[in-house]
């Protein structure tokens, strides 16, 4: 290759030269938009050195090889700046969407098979000619389609780009705001340039100084990059910062009206709303909050809860309100922190229940070792001396024949106690698991009816059971009996002689099984009935001085729940007690 190089060829090669060190030192450096403006650097120093050497030939055979090396750099270039400039702005996720970039490459590749295959179709270029009537030969271009088409989509992208700086530069903070000067006024002078070159306003004819204004550009952003530490502090993008908070913010200008917001403010507003905030008046957003409107109207900073309905949600809000005035800021502005408070008043609700749980738990257990100490030890002391004195002598047979049903009632009642004990004790277990299973609720109910058969014959009580073959529930079998045998025992209990005990079950519309055991005794005033499943209530004796302890129908209650059931009693005095038991019929 033959080369004549002139001043301004030199310049462009020395200057390229320096660009392309420059931009591989810039590789070495984290960041993404460091990379990004070395390879806008290194796009310019392709393009520079291209046209260095172009200007340098004095054939055109030699001046069509280096066009083919500079639009390595010219397609490159402006996306290289488009995306840079993204990065700066913080809306790097566009180009982060693989089929944005690639239309970007795409364009850019499209370009320079055209340029490279130019002397078949003419669409770039519709002629290249060397001129000599300047100092040094160089290439006349007559442009063709796609030229023009380029021209308009390097200007896009340069336009594009210069105003993300813009509208960035006016929110930065003064240290960004130097750097984001410094980049777009070094933005316009290639823009200018290669404008001055289309429209015929050039030193030379042919001379295109645009390679030469972007080595100035370059040149500038380097003064932003060691005098501004442009990549040492680079602006974190405010709207990342504010939508990665998870506490909403809102900014209101003087009049109330919503200038700002983060997406966390979004999640308490409905839906028909959410795309409309910017201009709106607060009170439009939060309907009903007359604290809120209040402090803001008076100016006043300070903080307010709010309750917020959202559909079926509800939101326990803490307001927090700063109003800044024109000493602080140019305009007057209020800000409102919104932190989510339902979490944390759920917790402690929760926790509240829990330590309400255990204390009733507590005054259950004491009850219990009570019952053990006295209830349970009585009856059998009871039995001991008594059959002590048979031994001994101390009574007849005839004797102790008249105390027996009432030590049969004592043995009854101390096996029934201790079961239900038993039985509760082992559920509270940890670990201890429901064994529910599908089972048929006419044959149970049978078991139990015979099993008080005998207590409730000594009363002359009539047990009616009313249960068809087939009905099948889906629980615990032994829990389920011992809430059925414990409901039963305090039927006939409180009943007088010649009542009667009504055992039926039927299914409800909501896939359970109900069963209702009724009878015709005594009854329960609403005293009794506010405290009955409760265990703080104290036990009542039956019609004929039966004793109880009150525990089984809590034993009852904690039973039913752990089986997905429900349990209710309605009873009134001198017409009988209902209790109603609901069971599930399936697995769902």
């Amino acid at each position: 290759m033959d080369f004549t190089f002139n001043s301004y060829a030199s310049i462009l090669i020395f200057c390229g030269i320096i660009t392309l060190l420059f931009s591989y030192n810039l590789f070495g450096k984290k960041g993404e938009a460091v990379k990004l403006f070395g390879y806008m650097m290194l796009s310019n120093a392709i393009w520079s050195l291209g046209y260095g050497f172009e200007l340098a030939s004095s054939t055109l055979s030699q001046m069509k090889f280096f066009i083919n090396v500079e639009y390595l750099g010219i397609t490159t270039l402006p996306m290289n700046w488009f995306l840079f400039c993204l990065q700066l702005a913080g809306k790097d996720c566009w180009y982060k969407k693989k089929i944005n970039l690639v239309m970007l490459l795409a364009f850019s590749l499209l370009t320079i098979v055209l340029v490279w295959t130019n002397d078949y179709h003419h669409l770039q270029y519709r002629s290249l000619n060397v001129d000599h009537s300047g100092p040094f030969p160089m290439v006349m271009i007559t442009p063709g389609i796609w030229y023009r088409v380029f021209t308009v989509y390097f200007y896009l992208l340069l336009g594009l780009g210069s105003y993300l700086i813009l509208v960035k530069f006016r929110k930065a903070d003064p240290i960004y705001r130097r750097q984001n000067y410094t980049i777009f006024f070094a933005a316009l002078i290639p823009w200018m340039t290669n404008l001055a070159y289309l429209l015929g306003i050039r030193p030379l004819e042919n001379l295109d100084l645009t390679p030469f204004a972007f080595i100035v550009a370059i040149f500038l952003i380097a003064i932003a990059i060691y005098r501004f530490k442009l990549f040492d502090i680079l602006p974190v993008a405010r709207e990342k910062v504010l939508d990665l908070i998870q506490d909403g913010y809102l900014v209101l200008d003087g009049q109330n009206r919503v200038i700002d917001y983060n997406l966390a403010v979004k999640k308490y507003l409905p839906n028909e709303l959410k795309d409309k905030i910017i201009g709106m008046q607060v009170d439009q957003l939060f309907p009903g909050q007359e604290d809120l409107l209040r402090f803001i109207t008076a100016h006043s900073s300070g903080k307010i809860e709010m309750k917020v309905q959202l559909d079926k949600v509800m939101f326990d809000l803490e307001a927090n309100i700063m109003y800044l005035n024109e000493n602080q800021l140019n305009n007057e502005a209020t800000v409102v922190k919104i932190q989510d408070l339902t979490a944390i008043r759920e917790e402690a609700l929760r926790s509240k229940l829990q330590t309400e749980e255990l204390k009733k738990l507590n005054q259950l257990k004491d009850k219990i070792f009570s019952i053990i100490a006295h209830d349970l030890r009585g009856p059998l002391v009871n039995l001991s001396e008594v059959l002590k004195m048979v031994n001994t002598g101390m009574i007849s047979l005839d004797e102790f024949k008249n105390l027996s049903p009432k030590l049969s009632r004592d043995i009854l009642y101390t096996t029934d106690l201790l079961e239900n004990i038993l039985h509760w004790s082992r559920s509270q277990l940890k670990g201890y698991g429901i064994n529910k299973t599908f089972f048929e609720l006419r044959s149970m109910i049978l078991n139990e009816v015979n099993y008080h058969l005998p207590s409730a014959a000594i009363k002359k009580i009539n047990i009616v059971h009313d249960v068809f073959p087939g009905m099948i529930v889906y629980a615990d079998m032994i829990m389920i009996q011992i809430v059925v045998r414990n409901i039963l025992n305090n039927s006939i209990k409180f009943c007088r002689e010649a009542c009667e005990i009504h055992i039926g079950a039927v299914y409800q519309p909501d896939h359970r099984m109900m069963i209702c055991i009724e009878d015709n005794g005594h009854g329960m005033p609403p005293e009794i009935l506010a405290s009955l499943f409760t265990g703080t209530g104290s036990s009542t004796r039956g019609t004929m001085n039966e004793k109880g302890t009150g525990l089984g129908l809590v034993i009852c209650k904690d039973f039913m729940e752990r089986n997905n059931g429900e349990i209710i009693v309605e009873s009134e005095i001198g017409k009988g007690t209902k209790f109603y038991l609901y069971l599930p019929v399936d697995e769902g």
